[in-house]
């Protein structure tokens, strides 16, 4: 088949299955897939609701005419057997980051307007995901009539566990081995070949310091994600509190007034732009008095930790070529037993270390009363873009934006990095004319462009057909 045949081909299948497409992505949308390990039991070992969606993800791709297999409800995957074992595969995910507050529109449902599909997951990472099932069926029913398998097996891998510790990953790669490439819709175009290090840490206060003013903090929802809200109970009168930008003081009862900080969330990786809530938060308990001597130490910590979001102030500031600066956020904090709980997440580049973090964060720590221990870290992840995969993928996306794009390198981090050959390729474009109330991934109100992911599935259906092509190695 020609390249100008097989490109109409395709603009002709995705106007005829976008609503169904759509309707699928609400199926999973509507699923909230939070990684539950309290109520994890075998065969649901990231708990119900994340079970649920594998499951309803894996139903799917059976109807769409593709071979699955559900390897314990740690991950699954489904086939369009080829000529030979041998995989190209793509993987995306079907869990969720916690919904967050600030919504304005259904977090648990698409909703349609002006272009965009709004709701948790629509962009990281269902609605990629039932792309990746798309893109597949389009093959699947090539072979059904003309008879003629593809050279290699395509795989669709369906991920559960992408959003905590991608533990399900090494379950697939223990069982079914590399694939010989595998690309992750995931993330940005045009493509993204390399990710800094993803680092994760945690300030526990040495003793009980919630006290006779400050008594209760407790902000953001997940570690890696700048929090839009952080609240702290204090024993003061809330009318005798200034008021102040982001801040809102109510009384909570029995002496007690709840001061909450209003800040802008997203991803721990993009800080640009963003405003932590719980910056905001220890800022205005410094300035008011709202702290114990037992307790100042911490609040400090935290105003110290959110100053910038590059470490310049707290001694981490690192830079390289491929991936530029590090970044470190403050994500979530927690009064546990009396304690306070801070945890943070840094993106590094090869220019530093976990270890180095680790020293750097536990020096801090002991200046504030804290003890500090690391809580993960995985090294930066690089493929070489002058990869004949790597170049078939960022072709066919230039050939359909008129670009000449390259490849590049982010602070998130995907499912590429567990894979030997791998990348993270769009769906997400960057646009400049993009709603105000277009909310980013991770955040409240997360959309994606309707067009955007439609011709997302055009570029990777016609990249699946040029991987088919290549020589590829075996996994």
């Amino acid at each position: 088949m020609s390249q100008e045949q097989l490109k109409h081909d395709v603009d002709a299948y995705v106007d005829e299955i976008w609503e169904d497409a759509v309707e699928d992505i609400r199926t999973l949308v509507k699923i909230e897939s939070v990684e539950d390990l309290e109520h994890a039991e075998p065969g649901k070992p990231w708990g119900p609701a994340s079970n649920e969606a594998l499951v309803a993800a894996e139903k799917i791709a059976s109807r769409l005419g593709l071979s699955v297999t559900d390897l314990d409800g740690y991950i699954g995957y489904a086939d369009l057997p080829g000529e030979r074992a041998t995989c190209v595969a793509t993987i995306a995910h079907t869990d969720i980051v916690p919904l967050g507050l600030g919504w304005t529109f259904p977090a648990l449902d698409v909703t349609r307007k002006d272009g965009y599909l709004i709701g948790r997951g629509v962009l990281d990472d269902k609605g990629p995901f039932i792309l990746s099932l798309y893109a597949a069926h389009f093959f699947a029913r090539q072979v059904e009539a003309t008879g003629k398998k593809l050279p290699y097996t395509l795989r669709c891998i369906i991920g559960n566990n992408e959003e905590t510790s991608m533990g399900d990953v090494p379950v697939y790669l223990e069982r079914c081995g590399e694939p010989a490439f595998c690309f992750s819709p995931d993330a940005d175009f045009p493509l993204i070949c390399g990710e800094k290090g993803v680092y994760q840490g945690e300030f526990r206060s040495n003793e009980a310091i919630a006290g006779p003013v400050l008594a209760e903090l407790d902000g953001g929802t997940v570690a890696n994600a700048i929090p839009g809200l952080a609240t702290a109970l204090v024993r003061a009168d809330a009318a005798a509190l200034p008021a102040a930008g982001r801040i809102e003081v109510e009384p909570a009862g029995d002496g007690l007034t709840r001061v909450s900080a209003h800040g802008k969330g997203g991803h721990a990786s993009l800080p640009a732009g963003t405003v932590n809530a719980i910056g905001l938060l220890a800022r205005y308990l410094l300035a008011n008095g709202l702290v114990d001597e037992t307790n100042r130490a911490f609040v400090e910590l935290q105003a110290a930790l959110t100053e910038d979001t590059d470490g310049t102030h707290t001694g981490l500031a690192a830079h390289d070529e491929k991936f530029g600066p590090l970044t470190c956020i403050a994500g979530t904090v927690r009064t546990v037993d009396g304690h306070f709980v801070q945890t943070i997440d840094s993106r590094y580049p090869t220019s530093t270390t976990g270890e180095a973090i680790t020293a750097r964060m536990s020096e801090l720590g002991a200046a504030h009363g804290c003890a500090y221990r690391a809580l993960e870290d995985k090294v930066p992840f690089y493929i070489d873009p002058a990869r004949p995969e790597i170049e078939a993928l960022l072709s066919t996306y230039n050939e359909y934006t008129g670009e000449k794009a390259e490849a590049f390198c982010i602070g998130g981090g995907t499912y590429a990095r567990k894979f030997k050959r791998a990348c993270a390729f769009g769906p997400h474009v960057n646009r400049d004319d993009e709603p105000a109330w277009v909310g980013m991934e991770h955040g409240p109100d997360e959309g994606v462009s309707e067009a955007d992911l439609k011709r997302a599935l055009k570029i990777y259906i016609v990249s699946i057909a040029r991987l088919m092509e290549l020589g590829l190695e075996e996994g």
